[in-house]
Parts: C-alpha cells; structure tokens; sequence
C-alpha cells in the first residue's frame, strides 16, 4: 500500500539527519514547526538560531554563519521567502555563499490558506539567480536525501516544500538514484515525455496510467532539480520520445516549463505543452480541488500529452 507524506517532514528528518556535522546551523523566523525545522530545534536548541518574523535578517545571518565556515539552513514558507529576495540575491548568491534557504507550503496546493498564502512565482524568482540551486522535490524521501546531499555544495540553494501529504515515490530505491542535477525516469515509453516536478510528479503518473490506456505510452520523468536542469536527460528523450509536457504547481512563466523550453531552443527542438497555473493568482480551496481549478491535476496533463502528440 503505497504511503502518503509531506515533503516538509524530508526536510525536517534531514536536519537531524545531518546534526552529527556540528557546522550544521538551523535558521528559524518563527515557523519552525509548519517548516518541521522544529524537530532540530528541540534536539539542538544551542544550534538554532530564531530570527523572528525577520526573513531579511534570516538570510543575512546566514550569510555572516556560511562565510564562517558553518552550514546555515533557513526556513520559512515560500512566499516569505519573496521578502528576502534582495538578502538573496546580494548577501547571498553574489557573494556565492551556501545558505540553504527551505521554502514550505510553496503553491496552490497549499489549498485553504487562499492566494495570498500560494507562492506560485518562487521557483521563477530564484531561478533568476546565478549560483543558485533550485529544488523541488516530489516526497519525503527526495526531500531528506537532497537536502543532506545540500550540505556538501559549495553554493546557495532554494528549495520548495509541500504542506499537503503526497504519495511516497521512493521508500524502494538506492538513495544514490536520487541526485542534485539528475532528472529521475519513474515510467518508460516512447511516445511522450511528461516532465514534472513536485506534487505532480504522481498526478503525472496518473495521467500516464491513464494515457496507457489509449495505447499512448509515457515516460515520465521527475525533476526535482530545476536548476541545473539535467539537459543530458533531455536530449536523451527528444531522441526516445520527440514530444514534452511539462508539469507543475507554480506559473506557467518562469518555473519548470521554461526551463525546459529554454533548453529546448537552445539545443534541439520537439512540441512541448506547458501545464501549470495560468499566469493568473489562486484561491481557497482543498488541495485536490486546487489542482482541478487550476486545471493541472492529471487529466489536464494527459490532455496535454494528446495535444503535443498531434503537433509531434
């Protein structure tokens, strides 16, 4: 039976995961227990620093700790982490310190808490920036295994987390599949390439069982590295497959689906159908009903997948 879990709980178990390197340095502004920082709170009180509702001095602390030879990671909810960009991008990514900045409840899946709250733009807003990894991974497992492997980088690094309990992708696999950079193939087939990331890596499972149904055959591919983006993977699949659909829970601009159309007319060209929210804000409602509202849960992926085919 398949077991359901948030990605924020992969950030937090990696925390205590990582607490036998005494460099490692948790950074709060008041929201450790929805980020599940909390949990290395109570185990390491003397190396957790709380910052307040200051996310601006957050990463300014942190940078002052990374420049000290510590390993600073900072956490708050996603569109909190817009209030710092300026921290980011100046005290942070030009000097190219590694500062871990942890985004939770990032998206519309987010749900209840309406579009004020559903950071669509941060994937986009921290792309933008040189030096920087960008990560969003798909379950509790991906997130814990890439956070730790986050500790051992020399650059900065934003990574986005769920609130919602999603279905667990990796409870079976080698942890040494699951790599900063390197896309991961969770179904293969020859007609089409769904790449996606986040809580829709499973939506696009979906739509490919759905897709198998109609003799239309998927790979479909997790990336949970927006930046780099694995353009090896890519080439491989305009070979195998000609024709994407990217999926995600963030605007159409600026997130995953233009990182692979950048990649894709820069090196080689095939169709590529973009899912994910249009361009426009979210509002309140359950997780499931946002996915459907914003027209990005599988069957608007598996339409997209049949509209990319007729342009194949």
């Amino acid at each position: 039976m398949t077991r359901n879990a948030a990605t924020r709980d992969g950030y937090g178990q990696a925390l205590l995961d990582l607490a036998g390197n005494e460099k490692v340095v948790v950074l709060e502004a008041d929201l450790g227990k929805s980020t599940k920082s909390l949990r290395f709170r109570k185990a390491y009180p003397e190396r957790t620093i709380s910052c307040g509702i200051g996310e601006q001095n957050m990463l300014l602390v942190g940078a002052g700790l990374a420049s000290s030879g510590f390993i600073p990671f900072a956490s708050t909810f996603a569109i909190f982490t817009e209030r710092a960009f300026e921290q980011m991008r100046n005290g942070i990514a030009r000097p190219n310190l590694a500062v871990h900045l942890c985004g939770s409840h990032g998206g519309t899946h987010t749900g209840t808490d309406g579009s004020s709250a559903q950071s669509i733009e941060d994937l986009a807003v921290f792309r933008t920036l040189p030096n920087v990894i960008v990560l969003h991974p798909s379950d509790d497992v991906s997130t814990r295994l890439l956070t730790m492997q986050l500790a051992e980088t020399n650059a900065p690094s934003y990574m986005r987390t769920a609130r919602n309990k999603t279905p667990v992708l990796y409870d079976d696999v080698e942890p040494s599949a699951i790599q900063i950079g390197k896309g991961i193939e969770l179904m293969d087939g020859k007609d089409v390439a769904i790449i996606a990331c986040g809580v829709l890596v499973s939506e696009s499972l979906k739509a490919a069982e759905m897709l198998q149904q109609e003799g239309i055959h998927a790979t479909v591919v997790d990336m949970h590295t927006l930046k780099p983006l694995d353009g090896k993977l890519i080439d491989a699949l305009v070979q195998r497959c000609g024709a994407f659909v990217t999926a995600e829970d963030h605007n159409v601009i600026g997130g995953l689906g233009s990182a692979v159309a950048e990649y894709l007319v820069s090196n080689t060209i095939a169709p590529l159908e973009m899912v994910g929210v249009k361009d426009r804000f979210g509002e309140s409602g359950q997780a499931d009903e946002m996915l459907d509202l914003m027209e990005i849960s599988s069957e608007f992926i598996a339409k997209a997948a049949k509209r990319v085919l007729s342009r194949k």
